[in-house]
């Protein structure tokens, strides 16, 4: 059997991939070890790398590490979003690399045989398998539980290329993802992290959606907390009151995750993003109103080829307006396969200023909502020990440093927040 690395880049959905690569390759007597790959290593039979396509730095770091790993003649299998779109970037860098598309994962255990034996495997075509079929404890181990619900989307975004990559929608066994879930809280799993490539689209494909899922799993037993994932606002027409019904129930962070990207309606229309920001600020306004502490997380895309400077203005505008708890601010980055990545490209200088102003509003911001908490007592749900202080999140996900405490990980405690960053709060255990 051998000893195998497993390096994962990009999202949640891709972090569950790898634990469920795990899984099989445990299964059949492999030692797998997932973490960052070492040049100065050379003790691994077989090095996994599942790679991103989001943006170029990514890239270029992964192909950095192939280069690396090729020079040290370890046998290389590539995956993920990078091994779907652009293989031809992969076999240029790596040619006598293996590689499995992101729909092919499970195919992992019969990959390393055929590298044990010399053999190169390439399994690029699209496949529609349920994953929730191979999940494991590979997936799930420790206190939080990372669970994939779907694959692929419905919508035609023009600056993104994972749809590119991942395919039409494929949601998961319904029945499958309780069973894990329930699987996972009874071997101690406390925070639940339901993932995808857009959550909000699960189940147009089976007649179901992602409000019932939720509302299903909140009925299993067991003391447990659960994130749903990133949701396109538009699909949020479609059970828009559900999901809020959803949300009463105790076991569900009161936390959602709606990227914006625009804060300019024609910005908006170019991007193909199928809702206006009057209706994004209405469904923000009235989540806030029903579901009382919530955390509102999105993300903003700076520099998009058509962004005047009054549509930038219009997207710090709008965040100063709903005040999210986190705001990520991507620069526009041309990816090969995406519609946007034909326009004129905005300069990188005038790029670098809109981001750097819009990072430093919402650094601001961010610090200023948070220090409304300074004085209170939050409970946290311990998640993480960073060897200086515990993390936990609030039920509102918000993160919380906790100082000096020795609490342990999955424990409930009590914070009283005595200071706070644009990043979290920071407290002592009382």
């Amino acid at each position: 059997m051998s000893k195998i690395l497993i390096e994962t880049y990009g999202c949640t959905l891709n972090q569950a991939d790898s634990g469920i690569m795990k899984t099989l390759l445990t299964l059949q007597g492999h030692e797998v070890t997932e973490g960052k790959y070492d040049s100065r290593k050379q003790d691994y039979d077989c090095v996994i790398v599942n790679t991103c396509t989001v943006k170029t730095p990514t890239e270029q770091k992964i192909l950095h590490r192939l280069k690396e790993a090729k020079e040290k003649g370890n046998k290389l299998i590539v995956t993920g979003c990078m091994a779907s779109a652009n293989k031809d970037i992969i076999f240029k860098t790596v040619p006598n690399a293996s590689l499995l598309s992101t729909s092919n994962v499970s195919s992992i255990a019969y990959a390393v045989s055929e590298i044990e034996k010399g053999r190169q495997v390439i399994l690029d075509k699209y496949n529609s398998t349920d994953k929730m079929l191979f999940y494991g404890m590979g997936s799930a181990a420790g206190t939080i539980a990372k669970i994939p619900i779907s694959e692929g989307c419905l919508s035609s975004c023009s600056f993104c290329e994972t749809k590119y990559a991942r395919g039409p929608l494929n949601s998961f066994s319904e029945e499958l993802i309780i069973k894990a879930v329930q699987t996972c809280v009874n071997r101690g799993a406390k925070e639940i992290e339901l993932t995808s490539q857009d959550t909000g689209a699960y189940g147009r494909d089976k007649k179901t959606n992602i409000a019932e899922l939720v509302s299903k799993i909140s009925d299993i037993e067991g003391d447990f907390k659960v994130r749903i994932g990133m949701l396109n606002p538009e699909h949020l027409n479609k059970y828009f009151d559900q999901l809020l019904d959803a949300y009463k129930s105790e076991k569900i962070y009161k936390f959602i995750h709606l990227p914006v990207q625009s804060g300019s309606n024609r910005v908006l229309r170019d991007m193909k993003r199928n809702y206006t920001i009057e209706e994004f600020e209405g469904y923000v306004k009235e989540i806030k109103e029903k579901v009382k502490g919530i955390g509102i997380e999105t993300d903003v895309i700076v520099g998009y080829p058509t962004e005047s400077s009054e549509d930038f203005e219009q997207s710090n505008d709008m965040l100063e307006r709903i005040k999210p708890m986190v705001t990520n601010i991507s620069k526009f980055g041309s990816r090969p396969h995406a519609i946007a990545s034909k326009l004129k490209q905005i300069g990188n200088l005038e790029m670098k200023k809109r981001s750097t102003e819009m990072a430093r509003k919402v650094r601001a911001m961010q610090k200023t909502e948070r220090e409304k908490l300074i004085g209170s007592v939050q409970k946290a749900l311990i998640t993480e020990n960073n060897g200086t202080s515990l993390l936990g999140r609030n039920a509102g996900y918000m993160a919380i440093a906790v100082n000096g405490s020795h609490a342990k990980i999955g424990s409930y405690i009590d914070v009283k927040i005595t200071g706070a960053t644009s990043a979290c709060v920071i407290g002592n255990e009382v």
